[in-house]
């Protein structure tokens, strides 16, 4: 192995030790929080120089992977990732492709509704609860644009993990930061606001009667309110490219 890692490119020789750890964490089954093992075992165990492993470390500490706890009692940490670094990716892929905005609409009209159907059937009672603290937390903050589209958000993110599918948990996360349109300028008044409440209630009570065609529908209907919302105030911004830069911090 030392001969292969050894004789490739130095990206491409960080990339297999990598993996190697990760496969090594998996076999273990390490928990976010533990320590991976320190460097000098490392060296040894992957039998890669020093060089090649500290940029492996780096691969996946940008990728959230792992974070590098500093000190004498330091090291590599394993984390629990969330969506930020799929998000970064996605919305700079898309502007290399020079995808509009309208992009991101058609994906949750495709994705959504089927999303809540599959949560009708898997959503526990704690996610339910859950649910329906965000939308009286809309109700509370109608006049708080910001803290009502949090809740909006979370709303969302709650039903794409309930799916009981974590690659729908994983984009519809991914896009939260981007998907009600904000980041180009779209706004939305306190009618819109109450009628996106009003259609909240009817989501949460279809999942509340474990009815995934109810569920389905009641989605599909308030994704498609959204759509005529934007084609008829933002038709400009629909076609509008988002920027990396926007969702950098």
């Amino acid at each position: 192995m030392s001969a292969s890692i050894g004789a490739a490119r130095p990206q491409k020789a960080a990339m297999l030790v990598a993996q190697r750890i990760m496969r090594d964490v998996v076999i273990e089954r390490l928990q976010p929080g533990d320590l991976l093992l320190p460097e000098r075992t490392m060296l040894e165990k992957y039998q890669t120089g020093r060089g090649t492993l500290r940029e492996a470390l780096r691969l996946l500490e940008f990728q959230g992977v792992i974070a590098l706890k500093p000190g004498p009692r330091g090291g590599p940490v394993l984390q629990d990732p969330d969506s930020t670094h799929l998000a970064g990716t996605l919305v700079l892929l898309m502007q290399l492709r020079k995808a509009p905005f309208r992009s991101i609409v058609e994906v949750r009209t495709a994705m959504e509704p089927m999303i809540s159907r599959l949560a009708a059937d898997r959503m526990t009672d704690e996610s339910l609860a859950e649910l329906a603290g965000t939308i009286d937390r809309m109700r509370e903050h109608l006049d708080q644009q910001d803290l009502f589209l949090e809740a909006n958000k979370r709303f969302h993110d709650i039903i794409a993990w309930s799916s009981g599918n974590p690659l729908f948990g994983y984009i519809v996360d991914s896009l939260l930061g981007i998907m009600d349109g904000t980041v180009i300028g779209i706004d939305y008044p306190r009618p819109r606001r109450v009628a996106i409440v009003k259609a909240h209630d009817e989501i949460l009570t279809a999942l509340q009667r474990r009815d995934p065609d109810a569920a389905e529908d009641r989605m599909r209907d308030h994704i498609r309110a959204y759509v005529r919302y934007a084609e008829k105030k933002y038709p400009e911004l629909l076609d509008e490219v988002i920027r990396w830069d926007k969702m950098m911090p």
